[in-house]
């Protein structure tokens, strides 16, 4: 059985935007092209491709104003506490924001807006698990591997695109 991550590129009205799936599941989203060939990670080349389609059609549908929720599995690397942060970071509602702190807060450790900055930075499945919804207590948008460019526009297209509030 061949082991390994499944990537591909697609096309946003961001920039292009590269993903990695291995049969466990989504294991890297980010903007750019930054995929690199198969890496070994013991999995099944036919279900890894399977998941990347279902990515790629997801975060199509975002990017079109259509998806509001992924669907997918995840396997994305890292400590408990980043775990916890990412967990997080995907209980924000569709076109909310949350500042550093609050985060900090919501995983039992009030003291550690720093600590969250660092997990969102090393966050590998950005989109789908939302870093780009945290911003600055001062309600400043502040860094983004992607780019504050790109922050900024998956904010903006959030707020064009969600329900309005009864």
């Amino acid at each position: 059985m061949e082991k390994q991550i499944v990537w591909t590129t697609m096309a946003t009205p961001l920039g292009p935007l590269t993903i990695g799936a291995s049969e466990a599941g989504v294991c890297r989203v980010g903007f750019g092209e930054e995929g690199e060939g198969p890496e070994n990670c013991g999995c099944s080349r036919e279900k890894a491709e399977a998941i990347l389609a279902k990515a790629q059609k997801q975060l199509a549908e975002y990017m079109e104003g259509k998806r509001k929720e992924f669907d997918l599995p995840l396997c994305a690397e890292g400590t408990d506490f980043q775990k916890r942060v990412w967990k997080e970071l995907c209980r924000i509602p569709y076109g909310e924001t949350r500042t550093y702190g609050q985060i900090a807060a919501l995983v039992g450790n009030p003291k550690a807006s720093r600590a969250v900055g660092m997990a969102n930075h090393n966050n590998p499945i950005g989109i789908i698990v939302p870093c780009h919804r945290v911003i600055g207590s001062n309600g400043k948008l502040t860094g983004y591997a992607g780019g504050l460019d790109k922050k900024e526009g998956l904010l903006k297209l959030e707020q064009r695109n969600r329900e309005p509030q009864k």
